[in-house]
Formats: C-alpha cells, structure tokens, sequence
C-alpha cells in the first residue's frame, strides 16, 4: 500500500469509518472556541501572519475576473470570477438570485439520472456566443450559491460525529431520517447534497463548471500545508493511530458527485496550456476558503433565548443540530450535515450519489440571517417563507412553528438572525458603511453638489439601485437580475457588467436574409425564471444569438441634456462627405430621439428606468402619459403595479444625477500625444471628445449619440428599432480603462482588443491604429485610460 496516496488513505479512513459503532445518545459538548469566529469575510482570529498572507492572495484571486486568453468558457461558462456566485453580503457568502444556476439532467431507458452536460452544470456562455438550454433535459433545476463562511471548520469534523445523528430507518419514530451521503467511501459533508468530502474537490468543479478554468489537484505536500487539521494530517502514519482527533475518521480529499472536480487533471480543448490556473493559485484559493471564519453569533438577549427554546420546542434542532465536534473543539454551526427528505414541494430529482431528488444536506445556520434568499434554489425570500417550505421530514417542525403566536414566530427568526452576521446585512450589495453616497464628481457620486431633498433623492435613488428585489416584491416571472446593480456594478454602482451578466438576444433569420421576431414576442432570453423548476422560453426556431455587454451609465444625465439638433447634425447616413462613416440618428415610431442603449432605442433615462424594471427584472408598472416602455401586467400573483413612481422617480434622478467617473492622468506627455494620435487615427470623429448640453455645459463623454456599423464581414446580429443587425452605439469613452470588457458582445478584455475588433466604418481608422509604432500604440491607450 502507497502510504502517499490521498485516494487509498481515504477509503481506509472510511472503512474503518464503517466498522466503528456509532453512538447516537445526545452528546454534551463545551464552549466553542472563541477563536473560530469572525465579521462576515474575514479570517478567524487564531492565524498566523503567513496565514494572514495567504488569505490576502486567495481573497485576490476570488475576485479576479479570468479573460479568454486565461482559459475562460473553454466548455462554456456562467460567470467570470469566483467570488461573484459568493458575494453576500460580503466575499465567501452566498448571492442574490441572479447568480443562480441550473443543473439539467435525462433519464435513461433504465431509469437512471444522467447529468447533462458536464457534470449536469448548464452554462449560459461559451466563446463568442450563447448555449441555448439543452432540450433533452428531462430534469431541470436551479441552485442558489452556498456560503464558504467556516467551511475550513466544518472540514475538520469527526466523521463519526456526523455519524453518530444518523437515523436512517427513523427507529426513534420522531419522523426524521437522516443520512450520511457516501462519497467515494467517506462522508460527504458539502454541497446542497453533501456530494463532496472536501473543500479542493468543491473549489476545483465550479472552477470548470461555471468558469471553464481548469486544474490540477493539489500535491500531498500542499495539501499538506493547506490550514486545515484534517488535511494537514492526510498522508502521516498519525492518521491511521489517531494521534489527533477521533481514529475512526476519514481522511480523504477525493470527491464525487456533480459540480466536483475528480482527483485528477481536468482538461479541455480550448488552446490555452492546461491547467489554466496553477497550483500555487488553487492553493491560495482552497486555503482562502478554509480560513474563513465561522460567524461571530451576537450576545444573547430575553428574546433570542426565547427564540432558541421555541426552535427546540418546535424539533428545528432536530436537523439543524447546535454543535457537532472536531479537532478544533464543538463546531456551532446548526446543521448535522446529513440528507433529509424534504418533500415532493422542495423536490428537485437532482441525484447525487446516495442522495435523492427529493433529500437535501441540513443547511449550516451560522450567519443566515445576512444571506436571503433561502432554500437550495433560493426560492424563499425570508426565513419565514423558507421555514413555511419546509416538507417531508421537516413537515411537523413547520406545522409546529406555524402554530405559534405571531410573536413566539418573530422570536425564532430573532434567535436564527442572531446567529452572526446581521451588522453587515444589506438589502443589496453596499455594506451599512457605505451607504452614504460619495461626494459630488467622485467615483458613484452626483455631476454636482446635491443638499436637502436632492441629496436625499439622490441617496434613495442610490440604495434602490442596489436593492435586491425578492419574489415577494414581484420579481419575474421572467428576469436576468434582480436588482439594477445585478448588472451595473464595475467600479462602482452604474459601472459596467463582467460577461457573466451579459444579456442574451435572439432571432430567426431566413434564407432571403429577413429577420423574424421569436414566437415569445420578444428578442431577448431571459436567464432566470420565477418558478424554479421552469426554464425561460426560447425560440428554438431561432438560428442568430447576439451577446449583450452591459454599458456603464456614467454621465446619462448629461447625455440626455444634449440638444438633438447637435447629435443630427453629425448624422451622415449616406456619406454625403465620402469619408466612408455614415452615422445615423436612431428615431423612434413616436418620433423621439433614441440616446441609450446599445441599439439606440430609448429615449431618455425615465424610460431606461421603465425598461430595465421591467424587461430585466419582469416588474410591472404604472402607466405615465407620454412613456411608453415597461409592462403594466403580469401572470404572478402580486397585486400590480409592482413598482410604483416613487420607485422609478428615484431611481431615475439617481441615474440623470450619477457623475462621470472622474478623469485619471498618470503619464501627461504620453497622454497628449495619445490625444493627437486618438484624433490623427480617425477614433475622434465617432468618438466625439465633446458634446454640449443645451445650457453650455461641456460633457466630455467621447460620443457621437449615432449608430454605426462596425461589426466585421459576415457577421450575423440581432436588429432593433431602426439600427439593423450590424449597427450599434457609439460608447462613451469616459472611465473607459475600469468598465472592461468591451464591445456589444463583451469579448474584448482590453482596450487593445477592442480598437482591433473595429471593422467597416472604423476600418479605416484600425488599421492606422495597427500601423502605429509599438510606442504609439501604448500613447494612444495611455490617453483612453486617462479618461
């Protein structure tokens, strides 16, 4: 036997697992140690100073936004970062809806569940273009994200602990039945289905699944020094003695089960060198997670403890157990990591090892007051409606909790929200210290000086940007987001979208070379549905799918302000000059001037607002005399209009008031000859450095208001409004270097490969661009990124 194998180690672990007799009589625990608690994010307090670095790397490379040249969507992808499925309220949570997922899956002539397509993780994206939802699928649902807060702690668990609840055949009769799921020999213990024994094989699936980003499983000697006792000691003659800890525990790190990475190389074929990301990398990335502290709970108080009898009285605890024990001393996390049924209402028919459709892994509840939505699907808006769902085992704890006064309810939830985390809860993504809005001309902050009931709007506008819309307030049934800042957040609230949150356009074009509108009535397919167990609506007639990028919105306001009779008088739609740019003015059917969109088909920023709130996040609103976007019904249940004026009238002064991002110069010399070349390369007569508005005032923004027809030979778009499937918006330039990725499609990860992606109109002026000395290039560049 190979004493250096963590396959071999594991499943010895696991069969010594198998023939200890667990002991399933209540067990007293002590005090947890004080030092595995922490805010929301941060590490626990027992690291060490390299520790300390080593969380700081990982932290970074969370937040790294991988680019096609770096391996991103060689299979496809779902998002572009770690953090962005774990970033609520802070990095390492869980997230808000729009960052859901799906996993599809077929049945076999025999019966069995075959996940679709790798792994069963369906990605919405791959190079250059979109991945329609697979037909076959006769299985289809929908995951929330999980939160990694103290999963370095829930690593180093007994085994036998999680043992010790089992209760498979129910022989206490309480109606609960839990059980391990058996992981390749060992106790699963993450996941939505406990599918994984281990935080390496966690991290390295949805690196592949939902990024595309392939890897290389950790060596023993660095698994050896991830910060974990259960890792530490895999591989040492120590495991098998039990010199540490309990000697009937696994040691394992290999895992099975959708979304988890095999112990081995994971490839693909996309011409950037496997693994894309490297082992010091993943090493940083794994240990990051494991360092994660449990959350802090808060003192307890009459009414939480009163909460906490009541969670007990009602048998919560009977799942959701307060404490299990490790190496490091009581785990209180509230959950006894075992599958239970929760019923046909919860069921999903997702099968992952020994768990079915219908079980789920208890959920921790350390810290689940700061991290709605709820449930494995996130269907639940409140804690409230995820107790309500529960079924199947939890059955009589939910008839238990509902036959409580009103006020004994309220006290529960008090009890579970005390449990960590609810000084950093926000109704979005803005932490409490940040909800001040910054001052006038900075980064997220008004054109200019703002005080009383304009400062206010302003804020309210602001907050509601970020806000989270739940089911309750009448998300769907269709959305790609729901909130405004789901899409709209790089660098700061109204930036730009990763190409994660691109928005996807669809349509049927015949052999004569007309468009046709999809049988939905609409060009766009919606990421997300409502109804969890649907899937949005196609055309599966369609044959063109065109990738939207979300556009900043820095600066609408002034936009807005522009006369009209500035922006048509720079249209040329025939060339009458021959200078081979031919911009047109986009006017709408009522005769309005088309300033916003990448199509130029809204008019003015009320109606962006309208549009967005209800084409983006299925809202419905009032009627207003002369605005025409928006939708005024709905097929849910909530009373409409969903989103009254107030809502849009602050969200609208939020956006016609949001500055420019603030001009940045580093390098003057370079950035004034950057400036001549912009102009001597043809950039600037699209890319008009300056507008005025109608009073005076001059708006910097690199724009013409006109569209264009830059898309190269070939290409196949989606037409809207009178821009046709070739033509698009001219960007504004300003804040450009920190709102990547770039172009209507999102594919452009740098300003380079942007002015390179610049064809018919602006042919011209990329190959003078191209031309240029490496030296001019860079000045060139150097001035974009001065804006």
């Amino acid at each position: 036997m190979k004493t250096n194998s963590p396959v071999t180690w594991a499943l010895l672990g696991g069969a010594l697992a198998a023939c200890t007799e667990t002991d399933s009589a209540p067990k007293t625990l002590g005090p947890p140690d004080p030092a595995i608690f922490s805010r929301l994010g941060e590490p626990r307090k027992d690291i060490t100073a390299d520790e300390r670095d080593i969380f700081e790397r990982g932290e970074a490379m969370a937040e790294h936004r991988f680019t096609e040249a770096e391996g991103l969507g060689g299979p496809g992808f779902n998002v572009t970062f770690c953090a962005s499925c774990h970033e609520k309220p802070v990095f390492g949570g869980s997230a808000p809806r729009y960052r859901n997922f799906f996993l599809t899956a077929e049945i076999d002539i025999n019966g069995n569940y075959q996940p679709l397509p790798t792994n069963g993780v369906q990605r919405t994206f791959q190079r250059g273009g979109f991945v329609p939802t697979s037909t076959a699928a006769d299985t289809i649902a929908t995951r929330n994200a999980i939160p990694f807060f103290g999963a370095g702690l829930i690593d180093e668990i007994y085994e036998s602990e999680i043992l010790r609840n089992e209760d498979a055949d129910d022989r206490d009769g309480d109606g609960i039945s839990g059980k391990a799921n058996i992981v390749g020999g060992v106790v699963g213990r993450f996941g939505r289905k406990a599918q994984t024994d281990n935080i390496e094989g966690f991290i390295r699936g949805p690196l592949f699944n939902h990024l595309g980003i392939t890897t290389d499983p950790l060596t023993p000697e660095e698994r050896r020094r991830l910060p974990s006792l259960r890792v530490r000691e895999l591989n040492t003659p120590s495991s098998l003695n039990g010199s540490r800890g309990s000697p009937d525990d696994d040691l394992g790190t290999s895992g099975h089960g959708q979304a988890v990475a095999p112990d081995a190389p994971v490839a693909d074929f996309d011409g950037v060198r496997d693994p894309e990301l490297q082992n010091t990398e993943l090493f940083d990335l794994v240990a990051w997670s494991m360092l994660l502290g449990a959350p802090q709970p808060e003192a307890p108080t009459p009414e939480t403890e009163a909460g906490k009898a009541l969670f007990e009285e009602v048998g919560c605890n009977g799942c959701h157990v307060e404490a299990l024990d490790s190496r490091r001393g009581p785990i209180p996390l509230y959950s006894d990591l075992l599958l239970h049924d929760m019923g046909p209402e919860l069921a999903d028919e997702v099968v992952m090892e020994d768990a079915s459709g219908s079980e789920f892994r208890t959920q921790p509840l350390w810290g689940i007051g700061a991290m709605a939505p709820y449930l494995h699907d996130g269907r639940a808006d409140t804690l409230h409606d995820a107790i309500v769902w529960h079924g199947g085992e939890g059955s009589a704890s939910r008839d238990a909790y509902l036959a409580l006064r009103e006020g004994e309810r309220e006290q529960i939830i008090a009890f579970l929200e005390s449990l960590g985390g609810m000084d950093q809860f926000t109704e979005g993504l803005l932490p409490p210290e940040a909800r001040e809005a910054p001052p006038a001309g900075e980064a997220g902050g008004p054109v200019t000086p703002l005080a009383g009931e304009d400062r206010a709007r302003f804020e309210r506008g602001r907050l509601l940007f970020d806000r989270d819309f739940g089911l309750n307030q009448g998300l769907g049934p269709l959305f790609n987001g729901d909130s405004c800042r789901a899409c709209y957040f790089d660098p700061v609230l109204g930036g730009s979208g990763p190409a994660g949150v691109n928005v996807v356009r669809h349509a049927i074009l015949d052999p004569s070379g007309e468009f046709t509108m999809p049988a939905i009535d609409h060009t766009i397919v919606h990421r997300f549905a409502a109804d969890t167990k649907r899937r949005p609506p196609s055309d599966d007639a369609a044959n063109v799918f065109e990738l939207r990028q979300t556009p900043p919105l820095f600066g609408l306001g002034l936009l807005e302000r522009v006369p009209e009779s500035d922006i048509l008088a720079r249209a040329d739609p025939d060339d009458a000059d021959q200078d081979g740019i031919s911009g047109r003015a986009s006017r709408l059917p009522d005769g309005r001037l088309g300033r916003f969109g990448w199509k130029l088909d809204i008019p003015n920023v009320r109606e962006f607002v309208r549009d967005a709130l209800s084409t983006e996040m299925g809202l419905t609103l009032p009627d207003e005399v002369g605005h025409t976007f928006g939708h005024a019904e709905d097929t849910d249940d909530r009373p409409d209009p969903e989103a009254g004026v107030d809502v849009i009238d602050d969200l609208t002064f939020f956006l016609a008031e949001l500055a420019p991002l603030p001009r940045r110069s580093t390098e003057p010399g370079a950035e004034a000859r950057g400036r001549d070349l912009f102009e001597q390369t043809g950039c600037a007569d699209c890319h008009v450095p300056t507008l005025n508005t109608s009073d005076g005032l001059a708006v910097h923004a690199y724009t013409d208001l006109l569209l264009h027809d830059v898309a190269p030979p070939g290409y196949r778009g989606v037409p809207l409004g009178v821009a046709d499937a070739r033509e698009f918006r001219t960007t504004p330039l300003w804040g450009v270097s920190q709102t990547a990725p770039y172009m209507h499609h999102g594919r452009a990860a740098t300003l380079d490969a942007a002015i390179r992606d610049h064809h018919a109109e602006a042919e011209a002026s990329r190959q003078a661009y191209e031309a240029l000395s490496l030296d001019g290039q860079e000045d060139l560049l150097t001035f974009l990124k001065s804006l």
